[in-house]
C-alpha cells in the first residue's frame, strides 16, 4: 500500500492549493480527481468561469461564444492539471475516492480499484446540482443543469428556468441577452425575498424592461415532450393547472455537497445534509481529517474555498490564528446586467438585530461613469449604525458593482467610519466615485 503525508480527495479550488502548498513543503501527497474535466473544481469549469465568459461576450454569436468558453475552459484546466503534474511531490490519482477507514482511501476506476493510506486526509469534493423529485424529469431530454446548459452549441429559443435564486437570475440575464425567450418560474411568493425591497422591486422592473417573464407562487409538477418541445405542466397561485411550452428547461434548484461515494461512516466522519460537519478550524470529528469548500455547506464561493486553504495551512503550521469565525464580512455578486452585489446585512437584518440605522439610497443614472458605459439601471443601498457610524452593511445593483463593492467589504472589516468612504478622493469618472454621494448621509 502506497503512503502519504496527506491525501486530498478533491480537485477544487482549496484542495489544488493546499497540494501545491504541501508538495512545495516536501511533503508526499496524494491527490484524487474522479473526472479529467474537472482539473481546478467547479469554478474553472462548469461555474463562475465559464459562466462569466457568458456574461462579457453578450453582444456576439451564441455559438462562438460557446466554442471560445470551451478554449479558455481547456486551457485553464490544463495549465491547473499541469502545476500539480509538475510537482514531483504530488501524484495525481484519476478515480473516485472513498474512506474504507480513517487513514485508507480507496480509489476506484474502471476496471480496478487500489487502496492508498493517508496520514492526514482533505476532503474537497465540492458540491452538485440539486434535481428535483419532479414527475419526468428523468425522460425529457431538454431539461439541464447549470453545467449542462452552458454545453448547449445552439442557443434555446425558448428557456423556461425552475428557480428564481442567484443561479436562475444570472442565467435567465446571460441566455435573454443573447436573444432567448426567457421565463423565471419561482414557488415563493417573490424572488430574492432575503434581499432589499428596493433592490428586488428595481431587478423586476428591470427584467421587466428586458422581457423576462417572472412567474411566482408557481409550482411544477410534471415535465414531458412533444417531439423536440419541452411541456411544463404547473400549478399557479390561483390553483389552476396550465402548461409551459419551452425548447428547453433549466433546473436552478439549488446545489448540495457532494458525498456520493465518498462512504464517511467507515471513517467515522460527522454529516448530515448540510454537508461534512467541521468546526470552526475547518476539522471533523476525526483528528486526522478535515474538510473545505464546498461540502462543508454554508455560503458556495470559490473564494472562500480559498480562505479555507488559508484556515487549514494556520492549523498546519500550528499557528491557529485563523478560522471561519474571524474571516470577518464576505461580498458576493450576482452577475445578471446590471451586477447585484452584497455585503453584510440588509436593512431589516440590522433592525433584527437591535441595531438603530440611517440609510441611503441612489440611483445609478445619476453616476457619470454609468451614462458613460450605458448603463443607468439600478440603485445603490448602503445601511449605517447611527451609533457608531459604522457601515452595517450595502448592496448594489449597478454596473462594475463586483469590484467596487470590495472597497465597502474593506471598510466592514477595518471597522472604519463611513466618513471614510464619503470622503475619500477617487478618480474620476469611476463607478466608485459614485460613495461621495452614497455616504453623504
Amino acid at each position: 500500500m502506497k503512503k502519504y503525508d496527506a491525501v486530498i480527495i478533491g480537485f477544487g479550488k482549496g484542495g489544488k492549493t493546499l497540494a501545491s502548498y504541501l508538495g512545495d513543503k516536501g511533503l508526499n501527497v496524494a491527490l484524487i480527481e474522479k473526472s479529467n474535466t474537472m482539473y481546478g473544481g467547479t469554478c474553472i469549469n462548469i461555474g463562475c468561469i465559464p459562466s462569466k465568459i457568458l456574461v462579457e461576450n453578450k453582444n456576439h454569436d451564441y455559438s462562438e461564444v460557446i466554442e471560445k468558453k470551451n478554449n479558455i475552459i481547456s486551457n485553464l484546466r490544463q495549465k491547473n492539471f499541469d502545476k500539480l503534474n509538475n510537482n514531483p511531490n504530488v501524484t495525481i490519482y484519476n478515480g473516485v475516492g472513498s474512506f474504507v477507514s480513517n487513514h485508507e482511501i480507496k480509489i476506484t476506476y474502471s476496471e480496478k480499484e487500489e487502496t492508498i493510506y493517508g496520514d492526514k486526509i482533505f476532503i474537497n469534493t465540492g458540491s452538485e446540482s440539486i434535481i428535483p423529485d419532479i414527475p419526468g424529469i428523468n425522460k425529457v431530454k431538454n431539461i439541464y443543469t447549470s453545467t449542462t446548459l452552458m454545453n448547449l452549441k445552439v442557443l434555446p429559443k425558448r428557456l423556461v428556468i425552475v428557480g428564481a435564486g442567484y443561479i436562475g437570475m444570472e442565467f435567465a440575464s446571460i441566455y435573454n441577452n443573447f436573444g432567448a425567450k426567457v421565463t423565471l418560474l419561482e414557488s415563493k411568493e417573490d424572488i430574492i425575498l432575503r434581499d432589499e425591497p428596493e433592490v428586488r422591486e428595481e431587478v423586476k422592473n428591470i427584467f421587466q424592461e428586458r422581457n423576462i417573464k417572472i412567474r411566482s407562487e408557481i409550482k411544477v409538477i410534471k415535465f414531458d415532450q412533444n417531439k423536440d418541445e419541452v411541456h411544463i405542466h404547473c400549478l399557479n397561485k390561483e390553483g389552476e393547472i396550465e402548461i409551459l411550452k419551452s425548447d428547453a428547461v433549466l433546473l436552478a434548484t439549488g446545489r448540495k455537497p457532494n458525498l456520493k461515494s465518498l462512504n464517511l461512516e467507515n471513517a467515522g466522519i460527522d454529516f448530515d445534509e448540510k454537508g461534512v460537519i467541521v468546526d470552526k478550524y475547518l476539522k471533523t470529528n476525526i483528528d486526522n481529517i478535515y474538510a473545505l469548500g464546498d461540502v462543508t455547506g454554508g455560503l458556495q464561493f470559490t473564494y472562500l474555498s480559498l480562505d479555507d486553504f488559508r484556515i487549514v495551512k494556520s492549523q498546519l503550521e500550528e499557528e491557529g490564528n485563523r478560522s471561519r469565525d474571524n474571516r470577518g464580512a464576505v461580498a458576493y455578486s450576482v452577475f445578471i446586467s446590471p451586477t447585484m452585489s452584497k455585503v453584510g446585512m440588509t436593512e431589516k437584518e440590522a433592525l433584527e438585530n437591535g441595531y438603530e440605522v440611517k440609510t441611503k439610497i441612489i440611483k445609478a443614472s445619476t453616476i457619470p461613469r454609468a451614462i458613460i458605459l450605458e448603463e443607468e439601471r439600478g440603485i445603490l443601498k448602503v445601511i449605517i449604525d447611527s451609533k457608531t457610524d459604522l457601515i452595517l452593511g450595502a448592496t448594489l445593483l449597478c454596473a462594475e458593482s463586483s469590484e467596487i463593492i470590495n472597497f465597502i467589504t474593506s471598510a466592514i472589516n477595518e471597522k472604519k467610519s463611513y466618513h471614510y468612504l464619503r470622503d475619500f478622493i477617487y478618480t474620476h469618472p469611476t463607478m466608485i466615485e459614485s460613495f461621495n454621494d452614497l455616504f453623504s448621509l
